[in-house]
């Protein structure tokens, strides 16, 4: 196990602790941006409370000197009023320290809550703004990994490590400089054993801190493959994979423990040398001001020549113990800065992703035709909708009607560079046409109906939606005018009528109900225990495939899109459900200009155009009877010569 690590040197490099790390800066300033008072009075509680701490510790060498000596020789009579006003004061400058100490922990409780929820808030908000790309390429519990652990790591850091680190460079500051006005000799003893102890600090920590850091991106993917495993149990069993996902399981979680035991073991073996390097520490003061002492040798400070005491000593010996105790703090914090930084780099990696670009300017307005019979804009639905074309380089304002008229010009695309997918596609659909996009699996079909609605952009060629162009259209407005209905159903926690009014948020009940009944899944929803009441979990699980579907369908129903996008909604239910759910679609498709990717080739043959795809290409086109007619390759998979693959 040491071997391995050993030999994943040149991996921790990048991993090296540096308080001046971007990431922790960024954070900090983040962390400003809406709290810069509190912080303030943060700052302010803990320096109070450092000095406090410090100022009153040296009473105890007043003590000493100004009352308990004089004391055995003049009376406890004699030194009692001092020794009276000693403890108030001690009192007082304590209690403050105190009262500091608890406004800071109460408003740093608040603050680094408020900070955590700025962060999620800006994260998620960024989230939203992602290209369908990065869901694509990353794994969505390495993501949740972020918002949970990385967050929780940020937490630790805000809420302990920073005011404590804070409080003890304050407090290590101010007993430095008590013990330089009281003996240079004494002060030297105790910098040369605090410069060991940072020593042996900066090296168990530094170890510590890159393994912490290598733990978050260990953690990361054990979430991310727990969450991958938990989603495909299914299969796992269907295909008894149990032993291999175990296996692979076993490799991720070794290469955490591995990490976590690292970062642990030199963290864990740090406060105990560090402790009994302050006991050393406490010996040596002792030891060389009690020679001092004895030899009555001359005692050089800050305020000059004067005599070594008894209290001096005392005084020293607690300071030095005190010293120790902040030197060990600071240690133990290392590894929560270490686990922060990391967590702050994930975390920003997230927020600093390239958002979707969208240069469009046209959007999508409520439409009514005038008594000239121009279109105009409305302000509120009409059953009309129109794109507002502002011609920029004229100033002109124009309206144009949406229809759902979709037309490729010589289009090219590849996900990757290397691999083109799409090849010179050019097709039409006229509003309310249905065309049907039918081949076998890769062969480009969902690729073309993401490029209509811009989850992928084309550097070839040209899409446009009623004579425009849909670079031209703002992404929110070109998706609004489209719905889809995908062959994976999606359904959120909460009632069938919230699912359904997913599609339109603004949509009554009477609107959802009416959608439901011309998607036919009112029959099955009445029949629900809560009928449009009953709560919905784990995706909709207690549902049929089929039922889900016409759930899907309803939503779709709802939002009322001009364009309808079918992407083989019944490949994956039974052929009872199917005609529920063909009838469904039928009536979705009334009217509007409908897409449809299908396995099944009994049910495109309704279809307007039908467009056969084979590795990217178009290689027929035409109604089922012309493609029948022509016996070519939809004849053959017609008529079962040739199979889908």
């Amino acid at each position: 196990m040491a071997r391995k690590i050993r030999n994943n040197k040149e991996a921790f490099g990048r991993n090296k602790l540096d308080l001046r790390d971007k990431s922790l800066i960024r954070l900090i300033k983040f962390g400003l941006k809406r709290n810069k008072i509190r912080f303030i009075i943060i700052c302010v509680c803990i320096v109070v409370s450092a000095i406090a701490s410090t100022i009153a510790s040296t009473f105890l060498q007043r003590l000493i000197d100004d009352c308990i000596i004089p004391g055995i020789d003049l009376g406890l009579d004699k030194v009692y009023p001092t020794l009276t006003g000693y403890l108030i004061i001690m009192a007082c400058i304590y209690s403050l320290g105190v009262i500091c100490a608890f406004f800071y922990n109460n408003l740093g409780a608040t603050f680094t809550q408020r900070v955590l929820r700025d962060i999620r808030d800006e994260m998620f908000a960024k989230m939203q703004k992602f290209p369908i790309s990065y869901f694509d390429t990353h794994v969505h519990g390495d993501i949740m990994s972020t918002y949970t652990n990385d967050t929780d790591s940020v937490r630790q850091l805000m809420d302990q490590g920073l005011p404590l680190m804070l409080q003890s460079i304050l407090t290590i500051i101010a007993i430095l400089t008590v013990m330089l006005s009281y003996s240079i000799w004494l002060s030297l003893v105790v910098v040369c054993v605090i410069f060991i102890m940072l020593n042996i600090t900066k090296t168990l920590g530094g170890r510590s801190a890159k393994y912490m850091m290598e733990q978050q991106r260990s953690l990361a993917k054990v979430e991310g493959y727990i969450e991958e495993i938990m989603e495909g149990q299914k299969v796992v069993k269907v295909f008894n994979h149990e032993n291999e996902s175990k296996a692979k399981f076993k490799d991720l979680n070794d290469s955490l423990y591995e990490h976590s035991e690292e970062a642990h073991r030199n963290g864990n073996i740090l406060m105990p040398i560090l402790g009994n390097v302050g006991n050393l520490m406490y010996v040596v003061v002792a030891f060389v001001g009690g020679v001092l002492l004895v030899i009555n040798a001359p005692n050089i400070s800050l305020r000059g020549f004067h005599p070594i005491t008894l209290g001096i000593i005392v005084s020293f010996l607690g300071m030095s113990r005190h010293l120790s105790q902040v030197i060990g703090q600071i240690s133990m914090q290392v590894s929560i800065v270490a686990m922060a930084i990391a967590g702050a780099r994930r975390v920003f990696e997230l927020i600093d992703v390239e958002p979707e670009k969208d240069e469009g300017f046209v959007t999508l307005v409520y439409a009514k035709k005038n008594e000239k019979g121009e279109i105009e804009e409305a302000d509120h639905y009409t059953g009309m909708w129109a794109w507002n074309n502002y011609h920029r380089h004229s100033g002109e304002q124009e309206y144009v009607e949406l229809k759902g008229d979709v037309r490729f010009f010589d289009v090219d695309f590849s996900y990757k560079p290397d691999k083109q997918i799409l090849y010179d596609i050019s097709l039409y659909a006229k509003p309310g046409q249905k065309i049907a996009f039918v081949g076998a699996t890769g062969a480009g079909k969902t690729t073309i109906t993401n490029l209509i609605n811009r989850f992928y952009d084309i550097p070839d060629g040209k899409i446009r939606y009623d004579g425009i162009n849909i670079t031209k259209i703002k992404k929110d407005d070109l998706r609004r005018s489209l719905g889809i209905v995908l062959q994976d159903v999606n359904l959120f926690t909460g009632t069938v009528m919230e699912n359904i009014r997913y599609g339109n948020l603004y949509a009554s009940d009477e609107d959802c109900i009416n959608a439901a009944k011309l998607a036919n899944a009112d029959d099955f929803i009445t029949r629900l225990p809560d009928g449009y009441n009953t709560v919905l979990t784990g995706n909709g699980s207690q549902l049929s495939q089929g039922q889900r579907q016409l759930l899907s369908i309803a939503r779709a129903a709802v939002a009322n899109p001009p364009v309808m996008i079918l992407d083989e909604a019944t490949s994956s239910i039974d052929t009872r459900t199917e005609k529920l759910v063909q009838e469904g679609m039928d009536n979705l498709m009334k009217g509007r200009t409908v897409f449809v990717i299908a396995h099944r080739l009994s049910t495109v043959r309704n279809s307007d155009a039908i467009m056969v795809l084979d590795h990217g290409r178009i290689i027929e086109r035409g109604t089922h009877e012309e493609l029948i007619n022509e016996k070519g390759v939809y004849y053959q998979l017609y008529t079962g010569a040739f199979e889908l693959e």
